[in-house]
This record gives C-alpha cells, sequence and structure tokens, in this order.
C-alpha cells in the first residue's frame, strides 16, 4: 500500500469545504432517492396485507470483509426472496450518517458509532447484536516502542478512528491509566490512513480492531499493547432506520435477513479457514493474516437484553463525561426488541 498523508492541515479553505459538503449531501440525497422507493415497498403488501418479498430491495450498509462477504462465504443468501444492494463504507459512522439519511436500511457496526448516532439525534434503532471476541480489539505500538504500559502512552499520539469501537476501547484504557484524551494526542484518522501513518512512523500507537489488528501486527511490525479484554465489550450491532422498520415489507425482509446472518456468524465460529479464504480475498489481506483475525473474531449471538442496553449506555456515558458528545444519551430510545424472538442456529 503506498502511504498517504497521515497528518491532515486542521483548516482547509472555505470554498473546498462547501464544495466537499455540497458534494456528500447530493450523494446521500441521492442514494436515498434512489432504489426502491415508498410506492414500491408499497406494491410489496397486497390487498391481504401478505408480502411479496422478490418485490424488496434491502440497501445494506457494509465495510470490507463483512456482511456481504461473511453472508456469502457462509453460502446462507442462497434462495433469499429479496434483492440487496450492498454499499461499502470504510468505518460505522459513515455508515450510520447514511442509515440517517434515508441512503440505507440498516447496516453493521460497533459499540460506538450508535452512541454517536443517537447524540446527534439520528433516527436509528439497535436491532440485533453479536458479541465478537476481544483480542482482535487492540492498542498497537511498533515492536521497539519503548513504551510498555498504558500509562506511558501519555503525550503521545494516537491514531484511532472517531467514534468508532477503537475509540471508546482507547477510552477506556486511558481511565483506567489515570488518563484522559487531554493527555494525548489523539490522531483521527480512518483505518487505511491510520495504518500508513503507523507503518512510517508517523504515530505512536494505534487504537484498533481486527483484521487491520492482525494487519498492522503482520506487516507493520506491530505490538499489542493491551488488548479489549476488561475494557470493552465486542458488540457487533445491526442498526436500522427507524423509517425501514415502519415498513412492513422492509421489516419482514429484515427479519429473513437476520436470521441468516446469525446462521453465517456461527458457521464463521466453526470454519475459520474457508472463513480466512473468502475474507481475505475481499479485503486484499494475506489468508494468514485473515486467519488469525478469524479465530479472534469468534462471535456468540446475544440478545439486546437489560445487560446490552446497560454496557451501551456505560458507553455513551463515558463519552459525555470526557466531553466527546454533546448531550445526554438515553441508549434504551434507540433499541427495538421485535428481532429478539429470533431463535439461535442449531
Amino acid at each position: 500500500m503506498t502511504p498517504r498523508s497521515a497528518v491532515r492541515p486542521a483548516l482547509r479553505p472555505l470554498r473546498r469545504s462547501l464544495a466537499t459538503l455540497v458534494l456528500a449531501v447530493t450523494a446521500l440525497t441521492a442514494a436515498a432517492c434512489g432504489g426502491d422507493g415508498d410506492d414500491a415497498q408499497s406494491a410489496a403488501v397486497g390487498p391481504d396485507g401478505k408480502v411479496d418479498l422478490s418485490k424488496v430491495t434491502l440497501r445494506i450498509g457494509d465495510q470490507k470483509g463483512g456482511q456481504q462477504a461473511l453472508l456469502g462465504a457462509a453460502g446462507v443468501l442462497t434462495g433469499a426472496p429479496y434483492k440487496i444492494e450492498w454499499k461499502q463504507f470504510t468505518s460505522g459512522p459513515p455508515l450510520l450518517e447514511a442509515v440517517n439519511a434515508g441512503a440505507l436500511d440498516f447496516g453493521a457496526v460497533g459499540n460506538t458509532p450508535p452512541v454517536f448516532a443517537a447524540a446527534a439525534g439520528s433516527k436509528i434503532k439497535m436491532v440485533a447484536a453479536a458479541d465478537i471476541g476481544l483480542t482482535g480489539q487492540a492498542v498497537l505500538v511498533p515492536k521497539n516502542s519503548p513504551i510498555r504500559t498504558p500509562a506511558e502512552l501519555k503525550g503521545r499520539r494516537i491514531a484511532v478512528a472517531k467514534g468508532s469501537s477503537a475509540h471508546y476501547h482507547l477510552l477506556t484504557v486511558l481511565r483506567k491509566a489515570g488518563l484522559t484524551f487531554k493527555d494525548v494526542q489523539p490522531q483521527y484518522l480512518a483505518p487505511p490512513d491510520a495504518l500508513a501513518a503507523f507503518s512510517t512512523g508517523k504515530v505512536d500507537a494505534w487504537a484498533i480492531w481486527d483484521p487491520y489488528t492482525a494487519q498492522g501486527e503482520a506487516q507493520a511490525g506491530g505490538r499489542v499493547l493491551v488488548d479489549g479484554t476488561g475494557y470493552t465489550t465486542g458488540y457487533n450491532i445491526i442498526v436500522a432506520s427507524s423509517k425501514a422498520l415502519k415498513d412492513k415489507a422492509r421489516e419482514a425482509a429484515l427479519r429473513d435477513y437476520l436470521t441468516r446472518q446469525r446462521r453465517a456468524l456461527v458457521w464463521a465460529n466453526t470454519h475459520v479457514k474457508e472463513w480466512a479464504a473468502v475474507w481475505a480475498k475481499d479485503t486484499g489481506l494475506p489468508v494468514a493474516v485473515a486467519e488469525v483475525a478469524g479465530r479472534r473474531r469468534a462471535a456468540r449471538l446475544i440478545k439486546l437484553d437489560g445487560t446490552f442496553v446497560a454496557n451501551e449506555q456505560q458507553v455513551a456515558d463515558a463519552f459525555r463525561d470526557q466531553g466527546l458528545v454533546p448531550a445526554k444519551v438515553k441508549i434504551a430510545d434507540f433499541v427495538d426488541t421485535r428481532f429478539n424472538d429470533l431463535k439461535d442456529p442449531s
């Protein structure tokens, strides 16, 4: 990979910023208006109230090596009666921006993006989740770095994707070491830019998740300073737009999709090599790297119960206490439990 500049100027020319904003809004609006509209979805529900899923198109937000690759590798989408439009994103926060804008029906993200989206007043609901292994959620430092304990991160430049699960992990690591974000120099970078910065020594540490953790270890000489065990949750959360959940046809299609997705998660736990081969092809990672990440990301299916809500509320409160989200967030208001009745795959 050719390294890109890791540290961007703090201020850009006003004209460029406005142009970028206009293009982003235009793109989201176009995406929201594209694909199946309300009329198409209404046509999927007959006079008798029955849903014809063949007339439904689900618009799903995804990341490289994510839902599309996993469900395809597991073969669980075979025979799905609806169509799927996949849209790729670099991380969870922009994916949820698209969900809120109406450009997507739902997508999968980590434990932190829903908190930032909720704090911004986004019209979203968390509808399903799995708990992913935490050893691949890590703060990396260069192999020969003098940093040996989290307390030694004080004053250091740390790459992290803002609003991501790694952002919360880093917060908890600093807090347990008696530090805050004011004690370090956070460099808010998307994973590809963070990898470039880490590889070229432009940052002292990198808070990240798998498969980027495994990539940082194998290709950039990274050493795990601390993983997520005892610090955070490994929640992988399906977040849907409130509008999609009000649509009977989309709700029915989402229920079917979640059933298939849960089967795929269980399949990946017992077919690591097969999953790693597909994951590697989708992401461009070496198969050996994907296998390491696959073993570390074994999923446990969970329900959106009181424990889930309490853990997510803890994430929200932690960011509020640090002044990193603008308002108090009541997580329960952004949780929809209608799919809790889905049975675990046998």
